[in-house]
């Protein structure tokens, strides 16, 4: 049987070696995948910085793409159907480390403003794979949390929902973890930041495009703390913003080493799903990870102490603050952290 062949981003951590006895494999950077490398590829595993839509993908012979992240606003989703190429994300595979790197703002923001996390009042934007996760370490440690996420609450009965104004007047901390949809591209805008509580914290690390940058701006000096992982026009970044952000990093949230194996496992047994590849249908990337457990009763007074020796994020944001016209290196080399779990 001919071999199928395989584009894959060389950043795909933990997947060398695995796909190349069943497959012509060729590995390029995200951003270099092109037309004309494409060749007579039949599937392409990709990141973020691929951008899939009718430039790069008309006259190839693609059928399948998976990307080893959550989101899929980079594919034109509606240029693949109309072609017949299948589509997968690795949905929720990196929900725990995007939700534990907010529990670690929460201490970072406790260490440099003085305040305990117990006495805020949070307001969980999105209450997908991640908010739900960020929800439940919030009342974990004691926090009153609001959410708020129509679709969802439609289907389900959580008394804890409330609307967008509700949740931004009685909020001390506001986090962001929606979709990039035409609905929430620009959500946080101008109006949405005046409905704040003077004082609280804003935090995003869904989407750059769910945020008006300039209005984010505008209000900043308002805010008490301000963190974000996510940016417009990444990796050329808002200079102006970085200046005013508390905590700033290069879209590492979801950068554990348990949710990039989750991410290069799913897309394995994806792309096996699809073509038929008995033997990887079982295929687990291989980590050494082991999670370490915290107990709520013994953290939530001092979040920092026990959160830093496990993720220094300041450490992190001292890096893109000083070396901003380095996001991408400092994106694609960064060592992948290990998972905690609150007890």
């Amino acid at each position: 049987m001919k071999k199928i062949k395989i584009l894959v981003d060389a950043d795909i951590p933990f997947l060398r070696g695995a796909l190349e006895p069943y497959a012509d494999v060729t590995y390029a950077a995200g951003r270099d995948i092109r037309t004309a490398t494409l060749r007579n590829a039949d599937a392409l595993l990709i990141r973020t910085r691929t951008r899939c839509d009718a430039a790069l993908l008309s006259g190839s012979s693609v059928r399948f793409i998976a990307t080893a992240t959550i989101g899929v606003d980079h594919i034109d989703l509606e240029y693949c159907r109309q072609q017949g190429i299948a589509v997968y994300s690795a949905a929720g595979c990196n929900a725990a480390a995007v939700a534990q790197y907010v529990v670690c703002i929460w201490a970072a923001m406790a260490y440099k403003t003085g305040i305990n996390v117990r006495d805020c009042v949070l307001g969980v934007v999105g209450v997908g794979h991640v908010g739900r996760r960020v929800a439940a370490a919030a009342q974990a440690l004691g926090m009153t949390t609001l959410l708020n996420d129509p679709p969802r609450e439609a289907l389900e009965t959580a008394t804890a929902f409330v609307s967008l104004d509700e949740l931004l007047t009685r909020a001390d901390i506001v986090t962001m973890h929606v979709p990039l949809t035409p609905a929430t591209r620009g959500m946080a805008n101008a109006t949405f930041f005046k409905k704040m509580k003077t004082g609280a914290a804003f935090i995003n690390t869904s989407r750059g495009e769910v945020v008006d940058e300039e209005a984010l701006l505008g209000y900043c000096a308002c805010l008490r703390f301000l963190a974000l992982d996510v940016w417009q026009r990444e990796p050329a970044i808002n200079r102006s913003l970085l200046k005013v952000v508390d905590i700033a990093t290069p879209h590492i949230a979801g950068y554990s080493i348990q949710g990039k194996s989750n991410a290069t496992t799913m897309t394995v047994r994806a792309l096996a799903g699809f073509f038929g590849i008995n033997a990887l249908q079982s295929f687990t990337a291989a980590t050494t990870a082991k999670e370490i457990s915290l107990r709520a009763a013994d953290i939530a007074d001092d979040l920092y102490a026990y959160i830093f020796p496990i993720y220094p994020v300041l450490d992190d944001s001292a890096r893109l603050h000083a070396h901003p016209q380095r996001f991408e290196q400092l994106r694609n080399s960064y060592t992948l952290r290990n998972e905690f779990q609150i007890l």
